[in-house]
């Protein structure tokens, strides 16, 4: 797709938003992300912290420092350098228990695409899929890259509450979510690892632009991995860097 130029939205009087698209697609989160490097890289005056999105750049700065028009600036030029794809980019193994108590929707996803359940946990298992952004609650990441013959649309009623290390689809998005929450989407299995955790170094296991592959594992080894994550092991492995 072309390279449109960003738009500068305001985000109030600390804060703005370099949008590169309206839509979550690959290309733009890939310039998105290579924004996010280019002001890291630049040290740029007065930014204070940065928030990728899938689709934009939101750039926290003091406005003691530098103004909202210098700011504007700065980051149109930066964003218009070479997309930067990042060298040597971070990809994990993370271990997941498909169906039963650990997915509860991966039968009723199967019938939705009529396919069998393991044919569901090879195409969810497949691909490589890309950590786009980290949103929603700490350590929840969103995914791009999903097999779109398995993207199922959200659940009309949501749940209240969907158990910690879910492994879940929503229409054209994959995640890994950390902690206990509601959710809409589609629960296909568990993971043990803590992708946060505020004991341990790192307390955030996964970053924008890392890399992910999913592996299956059987229910029998869920309890003892979970309880190394808890202690503050990895546990998930880290297969480059």
């Amino acid at each position: 797709m072309p390279n449109h130029p960003p738009r500068i939205l305001a985000s109030g009087d600390t804060a703005l938003t370099v949008e590169f698209g309206s839509t979550i697609d690959t290309d733009i989160n890939r310039r998105v992300l290579s924004l996010d490097r280019a002001v890291a890289h630049a040290r740029v005056t007065g930014v204070t912290e940065t928030v990728p999105t899938y689709r934009s750049l939101l750039v926290h700065y003091d406005p003691v420092a530098i103004g909202f028009d210098a700011m504007s600036e700065e980051l149109l030029k930066l964003a218009q350098l070479p997309v930067d794809a990042g060298s040597a980019a971070r990809q994990w193994q993370i271990p997941v228990v498909y169906g039963g108590d650990y997915g509860i929707d991966l039968d009723d996803v199967a019938r939705t695409h009529s396919l069998t359940t393991d044919e569901v946990i090879a195409r969810h298992a497949k691909n490589e899929y890309l950590v786009a952004m980290i949103g929603f609650t700490p350590g929840f990441a969103y995914l791009s890259g999903l097999d779109l013959s398995i993207a199922t649309p959200r659940r009309e009623n949501p749940r209240t509450e969907t158990p910690a290390g879910t492994i879940s689809i929503g229409g054209a998005q994959a995640c890994v979510q950390c902690l206990a929450a509601p959710s809409g989407w589609h629960l296909l299995g568990r993971t043990p690892i803590r992708t946060f955790h505020p004991k341990r170094d790192p307390v955030f296991l996964l970053e924008p632009g890392d890399r992910i592959h999913f592996h299956a594992i059987p229910a029998k080894d869920f309890d003892a991995l979970d309880r190394a994550a808890e202690r503050g092991e990895q546990v998930a492995e880290w297969v480059a860097s």
